[in-house]
């Protein structure tokens, strides 16, 4: 380049001062001598004078080939530079890149290998359904969006794997059988799991106990050869029971007391931490015991007549069938005194049961988080002893009477303060402790995890009989989370110590800042709207999710010294691991930080922070090996999603730009598959067009981020051949059924998104418009 510029040629000249005249040249037209004509005149009939002017014109000579040097150096340097930073432009233009030959790579090379190639076969891929909760153009006049995602009252469904239904010919034709693609939370789980089960001898004895408890859990042999005779044993230890002839009259708040420390049980109310709400709005971080109505074991149902609840008359026989068999695999004979005991825990479960309320019938009627001090609590509710049940569940804090508490149902609490003492008052039951014996029925409950599969058999059978009919989770997976209630520190450093941080916090920040421009794109309906947003995400301090209790391994280990696993004995590890997680529950009281979620994979505001958790950036969706391009497509399009799904809860009415877009994605849909042109029928609804803004702007602020990246660090490996934009879209279609909390208001697969943003636009490195639609040239951009 610079030895074709004009300019730069003239600087390769003797400057015009040195430059002799030419033989040839008209001395006529000069009519006055220069000054060198003179001097050289003057050498002629001066010696001196001309060995003089021989040495000044060696020196010029001299100095014209050093600057003729300089300059030839500079002209090369130039060029050079050129062309690599041009090679280098091309490459980032063209998506070239350098092969990523680390193992990572190689894994993630073989398994797109196996995948249906979008951009080979848009009109096929796009187009193929995933789950439930795609909405195909046939069907598009179902309701969706009825529920609100992650509402309390949803709280109970399970995520279930997502089937893909629809498969290319493409993965048809590699013989390749259906399968089910698991959540992200099975994929962390899966990769916990391999940490547990990895051979390498670990430095800490804190892991070691970790991995010994795990390893223990997955010994179903010695379970089974223990039976029931590790909860007998513990029976005796609370002084026995009525059911077997053997009982010493124990104190009713002594064995409660007891059961809420040692065991974390709790028969007639809920215990957890938490911050008021009410709070939180003043920016306090301050912890409370929040006190609730307790899981109940007898099924229960909202009589909406009687504003009351009730026990199910139709589950009471297989509810009666399962209390009979626990009996008896403890040990109490068939006789007519177990059907007494079963039958008086059953009237005390059904009278419990009639305060319970459902949560949204607390909530209208402002039930939640009633606040009053642990003394006036005790004045209401006076068959508890609250300070000293607090005490033994919180100890070694120093609670007093005079310290608040939050309820969540408060005339439960009245009520079930009157039932247990009209129970405990009952001369004629004074023998038989009946409710001594629902305390140690329901610590049963707690321990069944523990016990054989005789006890896991009896209560799936009760579920099948109500109706409930959830699989079975995988041995492994219940180990893994009875290992996570205990030993949830020790995961979580182990999962620190994998997690790549530089790399996590980079994507992060760099998706913020996307969403942050993104943002001013959009147009508000109005500026107090704009205001009150703007504000929030200036204030917003998003970083990854870590633990800042654990600074190193040593204090790891200290914290569980006292903890002692044996290899032969999980019923006693088990018990061990419930006492570890009602500690860990004392600690919330006191921290100011929120403790790590060892299995969160969605991001969450707490205050003006956007915590990230480390549970997201795990392979296969991620990993510091391989290109960025996919890490960006994976995972940066999660957080994009996950940021605007908080942040901007209520865009629709906000911003017409929700509604626009969301039409404008709707039309390329119907335009691809042949049903445009039809009116009504096939229009969204307003949660889906925000649904189908927030998918589709992820998408674009993780391209966005990641040709930020591109930017401030021009080389990134590159696998399969790809170019980095056709890496990242193949990436991210290659997670568009993962089962999402949103999904069943997104009308159709979000990896079609990638036809929109290819449609008008020169980020795509080949055209994605299926040949057989004609009309796809008149779609407009997104």
């Amino acid at each position: 380049m610079f030895l074709e510029n004009p300019e730069s040629g003239r600087g390769l000249q003797p400057p015009p001062l040195f430059q002799l005249p030419l033989a040839t040249q008209d001395t006529s037209v000069t009519h006055q001598p220069t000054q060198l004509q003179l001097d050289l005149q003057l050498s002629e009939s001066n010696p001196e004078h001309q060995h003089h002017t021989k040495l000044v014109w060696i020196n010029h000579r001299r100095l014209l080939l050093l600057l003729l040097g300089f300059s030839l150096c500079g002209a090369i340097l130039g060029l050079v530079y050129y062309m690599h930073y041009n090679h280098q432009n091309s490459n980032i233009q063209a998506g070239k890149a350098t092969p990523c030959l680390s193992p990572a790579c190689q894994w993630a090379s073989a398994r797109l290998s196996i995948s249906a190639d979008p951009f080979t076969q848009p009109c096929n891929y796009f187009l193929s359904a995933c789950g439930s909760g795609i909405l195909s153009p046939d069907n598009v006049g179902r309701q969706r969006g009825q529920g609100i995602p992650g509402h309390p009252q949803n709280q109970k469904g399970k995520a279930v794997p997502i089937e893909r239904r629809g498969r290319s010919k493409e993965r048809e034709d590699r013989g390749l059988r259906k399968e089910k693609i698991p959540d992200r939370k099975t994929v962390l789980m899966q990769y916990l799991r391999e940490i547990l089960e990895s051979n390498d001898r670990p430095g800490s004895t804190a892991v070691q106990k970790a991995k010994g408890f795990y390893h223990s859990c997955l010994d179903t042999k010695s379970i089974e050869t223990a039976g029931a005779e590790p909860f007998l044993a513990l029976i005796q230890t609370l002084g026995g029971w009525a059911v077997s002839g053997q009982w010493n009259r124990t104190d009713f708040n002594s064995t409660l007391s007891l059961l809420m420390r040692d065991y974390a049980t709790f028969p007639f109310f809920n215990l957890y931490v938490g911050k008021d709400p009410n709070e939180i709005a003043r920016g306090t971080t301050k912890r409370y015991i929040q006190i609730d109505q307790p899981d109940l074991l007898i099924p229960i149902e909202w009589n909406s007549k009687t504003l009351k609840s009730q026990a199910k008359t139709q589950t009471l026989r297989p509810f009666l069938a399962s209390c009979q068999s626990y009996l008896a695999l403890l040990g109490a004979p068939p006789s007519s005194s177990s059907m007494i005991h079963v039958g008086r825990f059953m009237s005390l479960s059904s009278q419990l049961a009639v305060a319970a309320a459902p949560l949204h019938f607390r909530l209208s009627k402002g039930q939640l988080h009633q606040r009053m001090t642990i003394r006036e609590l005790q004045n209401q509710a006076p068959s508890i002893d609250w300070l000293g049940c607090l005490q033994a569940a919180f100890h070694p804090l120093p609670l007093v009477e005079d310290d608040h508490v939050l309820l969540h149902n408060l005339p439960y609490i009245v009520q079930m303060s009157r039932i247990i003492g009209k129970w405990l008052n009952k001369r004629e039951l004074s023998t038989s402790g009946p409710v001594h014996t629902y305390m140690v029925l329901y610590l049963l409950h707690t321990l069944m995890p523990a016990l054989g599969s005789r006890f896991s058999e009896t209560a799936k059978n009760l579920s099948v009989a109500l109706g409930d009919a959830e699989g079975v989770a995988d041995r492994w997976q219940h180990c893994l989370l009875e290992t996570e209630k205990g030993f949830d520190l020790v995961l979580t450093h182990l999962l620190s110590k994998r997690t790549a941080h530089r790399e996590a916090e980079e994507i992060i920040q760099n998706i913020v800042s996307s969403f942050k421009s993104k943002l001013h794109e959009l147009k508000w309906t109005d500026q107090k709207s704009l205001q009150f947003v703007m504000k929030k995400v200036q204030s917003l301090n998003p970083t990854l999710w870590t633990t800042k209790e654990i600074s190193s391994e040593a204090e790891l280990d200290l914290l569980f010294s006292k903890v002692t696993v044996g290899t032969n004995s999980f019923f006693s590890n088990y018990v061990q691991s419930l006492s570890l997680w009602q500690k860990r529950r004392i600690t919330l009281l006191t921290e100011k930080a929120e403790a790590a979620d060892i299995l969160s994979v969605t991001p969450f505001l707490l205050g003006d922070e956007l915590l990230v958790p480390m549970g997201m950036f795990i392979p296969p969706l991620f990993h510091p090996a391989y290109p960025r391009s996919m890490n960006y497509g994976v995972i940066g399009f999660l957080i994009a999603k996950a940021i605007l799904h908080l942040i901007l809860p209520d865009v629709y009415s906000q911003s017409e730009m929700v509604h626009a877009v969301g039409e404008c994605v709707w039309a390329h849909y119907l335009t691809v598959t042949d049903k445009a042109g039809r009116g009504g029928a096939l229009s969204l609804s307003a949660a889906q067009q925000q649904e189908v803004w927030v998918q589709y702007s992820a998408l674009q602020i993780a391209l966005q981020a990641y040709h930020q990246s591109l930017k401030n660090h021009p080389s990134d490996t590159s696998i399969s051949g790809l170019s980095h934009t056709r890496l990242f879209l193949t990436s991210f279609s290659q997670v568009h059924c993962v089962s999402d909390p949103y999904s069943q208001v997104m009308p159709l697969v979000p990896s079609f998104l990638i036809t929109v943003i290819c449609a008008k636009s020169d980020l795509c490195p080949t055209s994605l418009q299926c040949p057989n639609k004609t009309q796809q040239h008149s779609l407009q951009t997104c």
